[in-house]
């Protein structure tokens, strides 16, 4: 996507996230603290030796005092800027950081304003020491749509920083630095491969999500971007976050490409002891799929970001989980001993499935969590929130450890990203996987309204695809291990090759027999040979 197209912010990530927890549960905004000592006043050749370690120190510095909220009285030119008025703001390409001296990589910034209160600390990294990044309203154009007086824009003031960034590079074509990553609001970042639009989010941390007291958002609030060589195909940045309860140092090395790849090194401070503490977190959006029971009114066939989780454990197993639209707040955990990887998928990715010309969905990325080192024992968390709209981010996926350091401690890990297409994203996976999840209440061939027996029943048909299933003929002894919940009773299952697709489709009735929801397994085994992932769902009454 290139710098000439809308922004591709068109959907929001504010400082209080689009998540419909923090209007359940009534969380506020966070400040953020600027009492640090400066790094700008190192010497000349000093940048060399500037790194994590510095992050590592002022986070443990600030776990060490007591929390203080940073005052984020915008001037009111800002701070009552509409929806529209934000989008039409837009940094000049020809100010970016680096362009003029022809570096692989550039920077462009985000103007604080509407949702996003809290201006960071912006710094460069080069040989000569470690520098602010001055904030001038010079650097941003301003639209049709931003009433104000071009005397009140230079009034603003020249410590007011920026909300964010965003990092360019020629990851499509060679001549063009299209947009690939961006850092903006609270500690959301997210990133996309070659040729794809932006979809889903990551997050530093997530803290008490989902809980009554009400979601912590901790924020980044300062940032050191170290200047690349010219030949460099990645870049390093070093972030500083802060929030009532934690304190923490993170360094990211961002490679576009193909797909792209975040790796990241945290060290983090607990100031007090918190409920959920939730590790290389996933923030994104399911609206309606294959497998939504209600009807949305919508002309689309699909609505999502991702359409599905996918754990590796380290048995082996592969897990997926299809995303759904609950009507209300739904936790699920698995529980595992350091996972190989856990990721949110868009695995949809055919026009077809969504008809939207604006959007694109069929074009936004996967995101892939490979984590480094041993985790130890935890569980992957699922947290699915009834969304309000379209725009609202409704779905959140994390490792949250069994165990958590003392207050004070330092807890490290290290994990990677991967940003793209499925099939780039992840490691080669045997066998097949779902492709998709449908249920109804009717059987084929029954008039409206028919029924069985006893409690009423959904039927589930659920299809797997892959070259092992493929190369099966139908005749095949391919059979489904299906298990269900103790409230739940498969009245009818069926096994038979797709013969449009080439793979198998299980096909079963449920009936459900208590009011709580019924969790479900499947997956396809010829002999002794596991075919297919492990698909996993949870049925509602």
């Amino acid at each position: 996507m290139s710098t000439n197209d809308r922004p591709t912010w068109a959907r929001l990530i504010p400082d209080r996230p689009r998540l419909r927890s923090t209007r359940m549960f009534g969380c506020a905004l966070l400040g953020v603290c600027l009492g640090m000592v400066s790094f700008s006043s190192r010497a000349p050749g000093a940048a060399l030796a500037f790194g994590f370690d510095d992050v590592y120190a002022s986070a443990r510095s600030l776990a060490e005092q007591p929390y203080r909220p940073l005052d984020d009285q915008l001037p009111p030119l800002l701070r009552y800027l509409t929806y529209d008025e934000y989008q039409d703001i837009r940094f000049k390409p020809q100010r970016a950081l680096w362009r003029d001296a022809h570096l692989p990589f550039q920077v462009q910034f985000f103007l604080p304003g509407f949702y996003y209160t809290h201006p960071v600390k912006i710094n460069v990294i080069d040989d000569r020491g470690v520098h602010r990044v001055p904030f001038s309203p010079d650097l941003f154009a301003f639209g049709r749509l931003f009433a104000a007086s071009r005397d009140s824009v230079q009034s603003l003031p020249a410590t007011l920083g920026f909300a964010g960034f965003r990092l360019h590079y020629p990851i499509n074509t060679p001549t063009v630095e299209d947009e690939f990553a961006v850092f903006l609001g609270a500690s959301y970042f997210r990133a996309i491969g070659k040729n794809e639009g932006y979809g889903l989010s990551a997050r530093g941390l997530a803290i008490d999500t989902a809980t009554p007291g009400g979601e912590e958002f901790p924020a980044f609030t300062e940032f050191w971007l170290r200047t690349p060589e010219p030949t460099a195909h990645a870049m390093t940045i070093y972030a500083l976050l802060d929030g009532p309860s934690v304190t923490g140092a993170y360094q990211f090395q961002v490679a576009p490409g193909d797909p792209t790849r975040m790796d990241i090194s945290a060290a983090v401070f607990l100031r007090r002891r918190v409920s959920v503490f939730g590790i290389a977190p996933l923030t994104s959006m399911f609206f309606h799929g294959k497998n939504s029971e209600r009807s949305f009114g919508d002309y689309r066939p699909e609505v999502h970001d991702s359409d599905g989780l996918l754990i590796a454990a380290r048995t082996g197993e592969w897990l997926w989980r299809p995303l759904v639209n609950p009507q209300e707040v739904l936790t699920n955990a698995f529980s595992f001993d350091s996972p190989r990887g856990f990721g949110l998928l868009q695995r949809e990715r055919n026009f077809d499935d969504y008809q939207d010309f604006e959007a694109r969905y069929d074009l936004r990325p996967t995101a892939w969590v490979v984590p480094r080192g041993d985790w130890g024992p935890g569980e992957v968390r699922l947290v699915q929130i009834p969304p309000v709209r379209e725009l609202d981010d409704n779905i959140v996926a994390m490792w949250v450890p069994a165990q958590l350091p003392s207050v004070g401690s330092p807890l490290r890990f290290a994990y990677q990203i991967v940003w793209g297409a499925e099939d780039r994203v992840l490691p080669p996976v045997p066998g097949g996987r779902v492709v998709a999840t449908r249920i109804g209440t009717l059987v084929p061939g029954e008039k409206s309204g028919a029924s069985s027996p006893g409690p009423p029943a959904k039927t589930f048909v659920v299809d797997f695809a892959g070259s092992a299933l493929s190369a099966l003929s139908a005749t095949a002894n391919v059979k489904a291990v299906l298990t269900s919940g103790p409230d739940g009773q498969i009245i009818q299952q069926h096994v038979e090759k797709n013969p449009v697709t080439g793979g198998w489709r299980v096909s079963f009735r449920l009936q459900i027999t208590a009011q709580s929801g019924v969790e479900l397994r499947c997956y396809l085994k010829y002999g002794s040979d596991v075919l297919t992932e492990t698909w996993s769902y949870l049925a509602q009454p």
